[in-house]
């Protein structure tokens, strides 16, 4: 057995104790006794020397501690947090990607310059010295700061580009911070769908807010967040969308892509547009989605719905006749058509002939109560479910008289939304289900089965009819070789003053291809408006039907579509010769 010496005053040890503990524990015994010895002894050096020494070894553990974690969370953090170039604040939103994981928007580290006026010596040459750097600077703004007492904000947001030109200027009171700015790579390109978010890292608009939470825990998970469209389709569809408003002096325009069976949008564009990474100078109007926000009476594409009502409830086929040989009186209205055929028509003829007094007549003998059960159905009457917040309530009808049933027959007295527009004829030519229109991959979660709008053979009906039109009737100058388009074009003045105006005139063409096969056939449906044209016509079989031609002629190789032969086949198969008149 071990034994201190007598009157050391430790306790003994026995000799199973392992060296390395029996040395510790002595040399805590010597520094925990050194100052009584010191003092014992009368050497005050060595009481100094020995409080320095456990100074320094305290300070010494900390410093290990402090390096060891230190080098701990440099190997081995979750590098599959971070991404190369981000800060961890750049984590708070996901990128954004379209459904092919295209970026649509991310986030990029500026910085903010600040200005101490109190450590600035020549103000007046600084100012200009920034100014020449930044001309894009507020110079009240940059004025008021330099004038100022204390440190302030010159200008958030500077890029690396920028901070680099300011910081070799040399100037004293200058210094920057840094701060997470959401970028769009994209400039101007669906900005309307995406949308902006703030500084602090909060959706403010379109996808960015309709997403805002679920964008923000991808981020944290490191994932991208991926949406519906593709890139490639809306860049088609913004490309012809604006050629064609410049074309027709358009005050504004709107585009929809989507997919009729699953609902997915795959373009949306609303002209004019706008670029979210500069600051000021956004035209009047171009913030505004008006796929979403803007409200229209869209005309003769309503004859689409009046149509389908009737077929689907029985009360006519393609073979019944309507009178428009003369023109049809409510009371004291009368109805008239724009290209009179002044003859009786079959419910066919009425459609390819845009006749006003056919679908009055019908929409009238049907009544009130199953054109609203119709609309209803059709979301002609609410705000479209889609994801986006903007997405606005319609403005519809407070009674159901006659006089209102004839107006809404041809798309008159009801102001709905393009989104609206293109959910109710998505749901015509997928076999009769309303499937709410989303911008998630795959569309929006399903919980019960789609609402029933109309019969499968009343959407087969449709096709056809859409198609013949295409071919025949109003909208041939959306064809387009072997894509088999189908669609009704519509055209409507809008109140000005209280009173409808035809020099304020809307035209608008919906389809959808291919018009063909079976319901559950996999097809696209294209919606171009043109908000006030400035070319004559201005009928939407002139200024916005040749836009949707061209869309679908180039986005059918990105959606696989393929061609056949036969430019003038109906859906049914039926061989139709091209027609040496256009009527609209």
């Amino acid at each position: 057995m071990y034994r201190p010496a007598p009157g050391s005053g430790r306790a003994p040890l026995t000799s199973t104790v392992s060296p390395w503990l029996r040395w510790l524990t002595e040399a805590v015994w010597f520094v925990e006794h050194a100052f009584e010895r010191a003092r014992t002894e009368g050497k005050a050096e060595e009481d100094t020397r020995v409080r320095i020494f456990v100074i320094m070894a305290v300070f010494s553990g900390v410093f290990v501690c402090l390096a060891l974690g230190a080098a701990y969370a440099a190997l081995f953090a979750d590098h599959g947090r971070f991404r190369g170039g981000s800060t961890v604040h750049a984590l708070e939103r996901a990128d954004l990607v379209d459904r092919n994981g295209l970026l649509l928007a991310t986030n990029i580290t500026h910085y903010g310059l600040y200005i101490d006026p109190n450590e600035v010596w020549d103000r007046d040459a600084a100012f200009r010295q920034i100014k020449s750097v930044l001309p894009s600077i507020s110079e009240k703004r940059l004025r008021r700061v330099l004038d100022g007492d204390r440190r302030l904000i010159a200008q958030p947001g500077l890029t690396p580009a920028e901070k680099a030109a300011v910081h070799g200027l040399a100037l004293g009171g200058i210094s920057f911070e840094p701060e997470d700015r959401r970028v769009y790579p994209l400039n101007g390109s669906a900005v309307h769908l995406i949308g902006t978010a703030d500084t602090g890292g909060q959706g403010v608009s379109g996808t960015e807010l309709a997403f805002n939470d679920e964008i923000r825990a991808a981020g944290q998970a490191g994932e991208d967040f991926q949406i519906s469209i593709d890139l490639r389709v809306q860049g088609v569809l913004e490309n012809e969308l604006a050629a064609a408003a410049m074309e027709n002096g358009s005050k504004g325009a709107v585009g929809i892509i989507t997919d009729v069976q699953t609902g997915e949008i795959l373009g949306m564009a609303s002209y004019p547009s706008y670029d979210p990474n500069r600051r000021g100078g956004v035209p009047d109007g171009a913030t505004l989605n008006r796929a979403t926000s803007a409200h229209y009476e869209m005309g003769s594409v309503f004859k689409t719905f009046t149509v389908a009502a009737g077929i689907d409830t029985g009360r006519a086929d393609m073979a019944t006749v309507f009178d428009a040989s003369v023109p049809f009186m409510i009371g004291n209205r009368r109805i008239t058509d724009f290209h009179a055929q002044n003859r009786a028509m079959t419910l066919e003829e009425v459609y390819l002939h845009s006749s006003n007094i056919g679908t009055s007549r019908l929409a009238v003998e049907m009544g009130g109560d199953v054109m609203r059960d119709y609309f209803k159905r059709m979301g002609l009457l609410d705000a479209a479910p889609i994801e986006l917040k903007e997405s606005a309530k319609p403005i519809v009808p407070r009674e159901w008289s006659d006089t209102t049933l004839a107006s809404l027959s041809f798309g008159y007295g009801i102001s709905i939304t393009p989104v609206q527009m293109a959910a109710a004829m998505g749901a015509l030519t997928n076999g009769g289900r309303y499937i709410p229109l989303s911008l998630r991959k795959g569309g929006a979660p399903r919980t019960t089965e789609p609402r029933r709008v109309v019969s499968e053979q009343t959407s087969l009906t449709l096709l056809d009819l859409m198609r013949r039109n295409v071919v025949r009737g109003s909208g041939t100058r959306a064809d387009a070789p072997g894509l088999r388009v189908g669609g009704k074009t519509g055209s409507a003045n809008k109140l000005v003053g209280g009173r409808y105006s035809p020099a304020a005139a809307l035209g608008t063409f919906a389809a959808v291809f291919p018009a063909d096969g079976p319901v559950t056939a996999r097809r696209y449906s294209i919606l171009i408006l043109m908000d006030e044209p400035q070319t004559y016509p201005k009928t939407g079989g002139f200024v916005s039907a040749p836009a949707v031609g061209r869309i679908a002629d180039r986005i059918a190789p990105f959606l696989n579509i393929p061609r056949r032969a036969d430019r003038w086949a109906t859906a049914t198969g039926e061989k139709i010769p091209q027609p040496d008149e256009v009527v609209e």
